[in-house]
Order: structure tokens, then sequence, then C-alpha cells
């Protein structure tokens, strides 16, 4: 068959045209390697969320699942709660902060003056997660990036006033908390505070909240403009599935509800999630391994002449000693261990390490004390 030739330019939008698209972690094909570079889950679900998505492989996949997750929906009500209608169901918690900038930001199109330019605003932290910017652009929204601290704090409510970075009209406000990249957790006191002089939506981006000292799921109870967001795939092993949701004022909800895509999150998703939800204990006993392994992980690193930040996630943030980072990335690539390296950032001096199973990071340990050897 005869190849045609290249759709014109101008039959693709110029916004998107000039878009630099998300990057995801890699996902090797190369076998062997231990993969520290993605944030997953080290242990899988439970047997018994697998015995009974293995059950649900029958004739049901031929029908559509439930177009509202509603059983999903009422039993996250159940854990948080809440009456169902204060949840939402996404394919994966992307799809719910896509859905978010559509439901509460004017596009910039045509917008003059302050008060029109509040409602097309989009502001984050940075460094934050690089998603936010993708989709700021994809909908022609403002973008208001604001630096963290120093030591990757959210500034004082009196500062932010003071140094009028912050807009605090902005019709969406992402706050990543725990924060990712660096893994900092920030004080609920300190969020309710933001929130409550923040006078268009929040989302609070709790995608990393299992692993933390604190969570902020009782600010939707008390303020109208927050939503929290939340995720199976980091703390509940289904990456695989893609299974999010937003919990917020079912005014809210029911907004998002009304552009939502039919059938936008699997049934198989849905049965997991369910069954996940029957099962907490089995995974809270992996949250607290993850976390007792972070501590000595970090301790370890920085003896070794590590920078290592506090972290409230399942990962760690580091600047490596001797060598550069991106060497240091080289390094364990070669010897078949895998982690992030942001190139294309600010903090390309740092590497981000998720936390794997105790064999993946005695022998990840290994390696980085022969490096260290070599380098410094």
């Amino acid at each position: 068959m005869p190849r045609s030739s290249a759709p014109k330019d101008e039959w693709i939008r110029p916004l998107v045209r000039g878009i630099e698209p998300y990057a995801p972690g890699e996902q090797p094909r190369v076998k062997g390697l231990i993969k520290l570079n993605t944030n997953e889950n080290p242990y899988p679900p439970s047997p018994k969320v697998l015995e009974t998505m293995r059950k649900a492989v029958d004739g049901r996949l031929r029908l559509y699942p439930n177009p509202r997750a509603q059983g999903l929906r009422e039993a996250l009500g159940k854990v948080h709660g809440l009456s169902g209608d204060h949840i939402m169901i996404g394919n994966g918690s992307d799809e719910l902060l896509a859905l978010a900038t559509r439901a509460f930001v004017e596009p910039k199109v045509g917008r003059s003056n302050r008060e029109k330019s509040n409602a097309s605003t989009i502001q984050y932290w940075t460094p934050s997660y690089s998603l936010y910017p993708v989709l700021c652009q994809v909908h022609g929204a403002i973008i208001n990036e604001v630096p963290l601290e120093a030591d990757f704090s959210i500034p004082s409510l009196a500062k932010l006033k003071r140094e009028k970075r912050w807009n605090f009209r902005a019709a969406l406000s992402f706050v990543t908390t725990p924060n990712a990249p660096t893994g900092r957790g920030y004080p609920t006191s300190q969020l309710r505070a933001l929130c409550r002089a923040q006078q268009g939506m929040v989302v609070l981006d709790e995608a990393y909240v299992d692993f933390a000292q604190e969570h902020a799921m009782e600010l939707v109870a008390e303020l109208p403009n927050v939503i929290v967001s939340r995720t199976f795939s980091k703390s509940y092993s289904l990456c695989f599935q893609r299974v999010g949701y937003f919990v917020g004022h079912p005014k809210s909800i029911a907004a998002l509800d009304a552009i939502r895509d039919s059938y936008n999150v699997n049934g198989l998703g849905q049965v997991a999630a369910e069954a996940t939800l029957k099962h907490l204990g089995y995974y809270r006993k992996n949250f607290k391994r993850i976390i007792r392994l972070r501590t000595q992980i970090g301790q370890e690193l920085a003896s070794l002449g590590f920078d290592v930040l506090p972290s409230q996630t399942n990962f760690l943030f580091v600047r490596p000693p001797g060598a550069k980072a991106a060497q240091w990335y080289d390094g364990l690539r070669k010897r078949k261990i895998l982690v992030r390296w942001f190139a294309h950032s600010p903090f390309k001096d740092r590497l981000r390490v998720t936390i794997g199973s105790e064999d993946e990071m005695n022998q990840f340990m290994t390696v980085v004390r022969s490096l260290v050897v070599r380098w410094t």
C-alpha cells in the first residue's frame, strides 16, 4: 500500500504543535533491570485481589462496565466517611486532573482585564508534577509557576501575600502533597490556611499520601473549594489498571461528572479497586515496610556523602557525591539499575530513587558503594 504524504502543519492546532509533551518514566524492554525509576510499588496486589480479578475474567468482558463506577464510589465513600456523591473515579488521577482544568478554568482566548485573567489562570509550585504545565498548555490557560523555598517547603502565607507571586484569585491551583519529585511533606495546618485564603478551586494531589505523616482529606468537609486527588497506583499496586479518584463537594464532583467521558474506567480496574478496599490491612503492612526501608536507605546514602532530602513518599530525591548525576545515572544503568534523572530540569544534579523491595535495595546499595569508592 503506498504511503500518503504527511498532514499539513495547518491541520494541527498551533497550540498543539508548540507543546512539549509529558515525558513519563522509562518502561524498559531490557530484562533483568532493577526498576527504581517510576515509583511503582515493589509488592504485588493482595492475593485475594488477584483472585477476585481472575474470577471477573468471564462473560462480562463483552459488556460495558458501570459508567459511573458507582460501586467503587460508594465503597470509597464508606472508607472516607462520605456519601458516594463526594467521589469521582477516573482513568488514573491524570484524567481527573485534566477534567479539572476543563471544568474550572476558562481558556485565555480574548481575555484582557485582570478579573478575566484570574478566571484563566492555573498555578502550581515548582518543582512539581511535570504533567501540570502540559495540561495548562492543552487547555490554553495562563500559567503561574511559583518556586518553592530553597528547602522545597511552601512559603508562608504572609510571604506569599507580601511577594504577590502566588495568585489568590487563580481559577485553579494544583498542590502536590507530598511533593514530587522532592518527597517533601506539608503540614495539614499550612494547607488549610492556603486553601482558606484561595478564592478559586484547589486540587490537593495526594498520590503519595499513604507514605506520609499526615493527610488533608479533612479539608474536603471544611472547605467547598478543595478537592483531594488519590490514586490506586502508588500505594495499592494497580498501576496497570489505571484507577484514580477525586474527593470533593458534590457540586464540584457533579460538574466534573458532566464532562467525563462515558465508560472512562475499565471494568477490571473497578473490580480490582473495590477488592483492594476490602483488604487494606495487607497494603498497610507494605506501607510500613517501604517507610522503614526508605529511612534505612536514606541514612545509608547520607553516610556515603549523598545529599538526601527528607521524604514522605516511596522515593528519595538525592544529590550524589563525586561525579555528576548524569554519570551516576549511566553508571547505575550499566549495572542494571534504573533510576530517574531529570536531565532537562533545574534539578539535573539530583536523582530520584524509588524504594523497591528489600532485595532490590540491597543490590542497589551494593552497586552504590562500589561507585562511591570509584568516584569519590
